[in-house]
């Protein structure tokens, strides 16, 4: 479709032109295919180095679509169940009445974990073993399978440590040999990211915030469940949340922390086509599977949001796609900053869109451009 990749590049560099944005990748595939491939802007505002097809972005929660598929390539080999309790893979983890905890509680959000200690900083979450021993000794904020809340940093460590459990080996690794090899993108698709490779990353920026609403304060925050101190613990510790500063620190990217991460559009695209059907020959999980995982789990209101949710296993279900607002058949993650990957069962397509201006809480570049590519596919 040279039609469709024409109208996704006029619009993304529409989009820089006129200043709302600073760097862009959009790709999408169908039915295994690539049909969009486009850029615009620049990776780097300080040096001007522009964005290539290949630059990785730091994509926030994107990469948590990335871990739960890391997951079901190795329950698709038989080497994890759904239903095994994680204490029986990792048994610490069963401390304070987690016995019961099971890997699809973790991937669907309701495994009553999602907490950290206030005061944690970044370097903390570069250290694994140490967050690893924080969520093993916490107590569960619910019955696990009973309500579903979002897990914004454990949901990468409790499913990364069971995938260590299972494979001896570390997410970055299982990543890379598992999926990211298979499918010719090692080099875009990461938790950690290789020291050497840093220079190609994409630097991040905070969009303005003229005209917004000031800033909080703490007692304002305490009245958000995301962000309410309950004996130590939140959800949303404010030092970790996930804006430019966060995401430009090198002990950040270069450590696995999986309920983030780095890709091209390119590579994370051809992460979701490789789930629905096969690309170039390589298939990451079965369509009896497919239609497992990206079932609705669970769905109400997300008690540290406050917002309707439905999940599957690892996956929103009904991201943005115009058109169809619903979105039943659609599965992936999107990510604080505006990044966003997505997949329809039904329509066979993939989409991907990365950009390094950090727009926090808001897709409309990811339903716009979305939006295109939903008519183009409808319109045949």
């Amino acid at each position: 479709m040279e039609r469709l990749q024409k109208q996704v590049q006029e619009a993304i560099d529409r989009l820089v032109e006129s200043g709302g944005e600073t760097g862009l990748q959009v790709a999408v595939y169908r039915h295994g295919e690539p049909l969009v491939d486009a850029v615009a802007g620049v990776a780097d505002p300080a040096t001007g180095r522009p964005v290539t097809s290949g630059t990785p972005f730091f994509s926030t929660s994107v990469g948590k679509g990335v871990t739960a598929t890391v997951v079901h390539v190795l329950a698709e080999r038989g080497a994890l169940d759904y239903d095994t309790p994680i204490a029986r893979l990792w048994p610490e983890f069963g401390a304070h009445g987690k016995q019961g905890v099971t890997v699809r509680h973790a991937l669907a959000h309701t495994a009553g974990v999602p907490g950290l200690p206030a005061d944690t900083r970044p370097e903390d979450l570069c250290d694994w073993d140490k967050m690893c021993a924080v969520i093993a000794d916490a107590e569960p904020w619910w019955e696990p399978g009973t309500r579903t809340g979002y897990h914004a940093q454990s949901y990468g460590y409790i499913l990364g440590e069971v995938i260590r459990r299972v494979t001896g080996r570390p997410i970055s690794q299982v990543l890379r040999e598992e999926v990211a090899g298979p499918l010719g993108v090692a080099d875009e698709l990461y938790f950690g990211v290789p020291e050497p490779e840093l220079s190609r990353l994409a630097r991040l920026e905070e969009a303005s915030r003229e005209g917004e609403l000031p800033e909080m304060t703490a007692e304002m925050l305490q009245e958000i469940p995301f962000f309410k101190v309950v004996h130590g613990y939140t959800a949303a510790p404010l030092a970790v949340l996930p804006g430019a500063a966060y995401g430009n620190r090198t002990d950040v990217m270069t450590s696995d922390i999986p309920a983030g991460g780095t890709m091209s559009a390119r590579a994370v695209v051809r992460m979701y086509a490789a789930l629905l059907g096969e690309v170039e020959g390589v298939r990451l999980i079965s369509g009896p599977r497919l239609r497992q995982v990206t079932a609705v789990a669970v769905s109400g209101v997300d008690e540290l949001t406050g917002f309707p949710c439905k999940r599957g296993l690892g996956y929103d279900i009904g991201l943005p796609s115009p058109g169809a607002p619903e979105a039943p058949t659609v599965f992936g993650m999107g990510g604080s900053g505006g990044s966003a990957a997505y997949a329809d069962t039904a329509t066979g397509v993939a989409f991907a869109l990365t950009k390094n201006r950090m727009t926090a809480g808001e897709f409309a570049v990811v339903a716009e451009i979305g939006g295109i590519v939903a008519k183009a596919v409808a319109d045949g």
